[in-house]
């Protein structure tokens, strides 16, 4: 486990994100909704300096032991299937890690020995080779509708599709197929859970909503989801949010594809790996900085910091919010009033002063932020 007290995350921050935090996530918060590798995804992005909010949305639960996964393999043994599809690696592993505990380990390796193999995406291609067999074809793009194209162009009528289910059912594929003429056999290797303590994801739920985070990451369809439906009431307010100030980062197009049915601008790395999500991240954020020249001094707003003249000078979230509220109209006097629409709710015009005080002692920069008497206060420009 990774520890995350504040101490543990400034001591994993490499030299390089804090030297140079125009060109890291330095100052940047991200949300984490794996479960399986969410230590190895949060490592990545606290190397690169970012601050992390670990809540998983799902937990996978192996039934190996499960009676419908046991009877879908007797009904592939009884009948071969003529083509398989290998959804994801850890599925395929499970699968044959499940028949050996059966005893029925040979046979079911004999049957796919002799099946048209799909494996849909690396890590499946991967899992397939490692087990000693040959896959026949895999797609560019890693998605549900280009493996139906392809093989109902191929033609399926007649034949029998075995398809590993990618952690719960796909019907919209599964009819595709039937309707194609195949008989499909579903193989339920592992399914989804809630996570075991729900209250972190809820509190990544209201964080996004708040836009105290500045990116969420999502390495399965099932997590995006999950998180719509912890949002509950909240979820309209949810997705206003990753629309217009949260980042919404997927680890693949299959993951993506729920978000975009709602009209969220996702991003998606070329190839589906952690590391390329992560320099997705890194590439992103940066671009929606808002970058002022004040009194002869850069001031670089970024999530829950500001960089002013290269020096990463973290702050609280209620004078980042006055700050926010001052650099989005530069020389412009904004009153206690307009500011305290900015802070949390229940705030008074005694706490705008006092996150104005705590924000110049936090950019420690005379001058930046000014104040008009009778008026409130602005950043020259």
């Amino acid at each position: 486990m990774i520890d995350r007290t504040p101490g543990a995350r400034r001591a994993v921050l490499t030299a390089a994100a804090l030297a140079e935090p125009a060109a890291s996530l330095s100052g940047y918060t991200v949300g984490v909704t794996a479960d399986r590798r969410k230590d190895e995804l949060s490592t990545l992005l606290e190397a690169r300096g970012a601050r992390v909010v670990v809540a998983p949305a799902l937990r996978i639960v192996p039934i190996s032991d499960d009676a419908e996964l046991r009877a879908a393999t007797r009904a592939c043994l009884d009948s071969p299937p003529d083509i398989v599809l290998v959804n994801t690696g850890i599925g395929m592993r499970g699968w044959l890690e499940a028949a050996e505990g059966w005893g029925l380990a040979e046979p079911l390796r004999a049957v796919l020995s002799g099946a048209y193999l799909v494996a849909r995406g690396p890590k499946a291609k991967a899992a397939v080779r490692s087990a000693g067999l040959r896959d026949d074809w895999s797609p560019d793009g890693e998605g549900y509708e280009e493996v139906v194209e392809h093989l109902t162009a191929r033609g399926v009528d007649g034949r029998t599709v075995a398809m590993q289910l990618h952690g719960e059912s796909q019907p919209e594929y599964t009819e595709a197929l039937e309707s194609a003429g195949a008989r499909v056999i579903e193989l339920p290797v592992y399914r989804w859970a809630p996570p075991t303590d729900p209250a972190p994801l809820h509190r990544l739920v209201d964080l996004i909503i708040a836009r105290l985070v500045d990116a969420v990451t999502f390495t399965s369809a099932a997590a995006v989801q999950a998180v719509l439906r912890a949002a509950g009431t909240g979820a309209d307010a949810l997705l206003d949010a990753l629309r217009d100030d949260v980042l919404a980062a997927c680890v693949g197009p299959v993951t993506s594809a729920p978000l975009r049915r709602h009209g969220i601008p996702v991003v998606v790395p070329g190839r589906a790996r952690l590391n390329s999500l992560v320099r997705t991240i890194v590439d992103e954020l940066p671009k929606r900085a808002v970058t002022l020249q004040v009194s002869g001094h850069s001031l670089t707003l970024r999530g829950h910091a500001a960089i002013v003249d290269g020096e990463l000078r973290p702050l609280a979230p209620a004078p980042m919010a006055v700050l926010r509220a001052l650099a989005g109209s530069p020389g412009r006097v904004l009153s206690r009033a307009a500011l305290l629409q900015a802070l949390p709710r229940g705030a008074d015009e005694h706490a705008v002063e006092m996150a104005v005080a705590r924000l110049r002692a936090g950019l420690a920069l005379p001058g930046v932020v000014q104040t008009v008497v009778k008026r409130g206060y602005r950043i020259p420009t």
